[in-house]
């Protein structure tokens, strides 16, 4: 209990120094862990948001802040039908994407129905008939084929350097080495994608960004998989990363390049930077 306290007030302090002492920003810490909560009590909360952050970039920060501490467990967003049985959205527990995904989707929402909703038109691709039904083969696997195709979270790494202090990666997404698919989907995708190399990642570089985006971490070993990315986070403030952390076992909030820069050298070869689009604006 006394762990979990000390954690909690950690938690409150470093909160209120990062986004700032304000009654929006003491109301949020003031709420429940939203993994303690039903759908009904969500569903309660969630127009606060809007009211106490009616900018959309302020309250998606918001909304990652308020999940700090969640439960990490990988893979458990699934379409709630075979073959994956998992919840289309969720809050009791995240892991990397989730974390991204269902906060776009919740920040943008008034109750839990609304946010499944949402949760649907983020996660998924149309269909021949312009239509998306949450199914495994038309979900968004590939953190790359998300960041260059869906319109939620698009990348903007070239806005942020030039093209000749960048890294290129060419690959086809979901097709290993040995030519066999890495995921059943029947599917590929050829792509070229431009990356920031770890040593132009610096405080210069962070402090160009949004007050929020999406940072995706480049892992050279995966490529022969048909993967560009290993990880991926939230960048706030342009020096915290929020992330599901495996590691940790649960979402953290931490310096960025404390966490990318350990000691004993950088943990992966670069990253690619995503800004947040809310749905009403395409």
């Amino acid at each position: 209990m006394k762990n979990t306290f000390n954690r909690s007030v950690i938690l409150i302090t470093t909160i209120l120094l990062v986004a700032g002492c304000s009654n929006k920003w003491e109301w949020l810490v003031t709420l429940p862990k939203p993994w303690m909560l039903s759908e009904a009590e969500i569903s309660e909360i969630l127009p606060e948001f809007q009211t106490h952050f009616p900018d959309f970039n302020e309250r998606v920060k918001a909304f990652a802040l308020w999940r700090v501490g969640t439960p990490y467990e990988i893979f458990k967003l699934g379409e709630e039908i075979e073959p994956d049985l998992d919840p289309i959205i969720r809050l009791d527990v995240s892991d990397c994407t989730g974390h991204v995904l269902t906060t776009l989707a919740f920040s943008q929402s008034q109750d839990w129905g609304e946010a499944r909703q949402k949760m649907i038109v983020i996660h998924y691709k149309e269909d021949e008939q312009g239509h998306k039904q949450p199914t495994y083969k038309s979900r968004w696997h590939f953190t790359a084929d998300r960041i260059t195709a869906n319109p939620n979270t698009v990348n903007m790494t070239q806005e942020l350097l030039p093209l000749d202090e960048l890294a290129l990666v060419e690959l086809t997404l979901n097709k290993k080495a040995d030519g066999n698919e890495f995921l059943d989907l029947g599917w590929n995708r050829p792509i070229k994608l431009y990356y920031i190399p770890n040593e132009k990642i610096s405080a210069d570089l962070l402090a160009k960004l949004p007050d929020v985006c999406v940072v995706s971490f480049v892992r050279k070993s995966c490529f022969e998989l048909g993967i560009i990315f290993g990880h991926e986070g939230m960048i706030i403030n342009n020096k915290k990363l929020i992330h599901a952390s495996q590691s940790a076992g649960e979402t953290v909030l931490l310096d960025f390049l404390d966490y990318y820069f350990p000691e004993e050298g950088p943990i992966f070869d670069g990253i690619v930077i995503s800004r947040f689009v809310p749905l009403s604006a395409h």
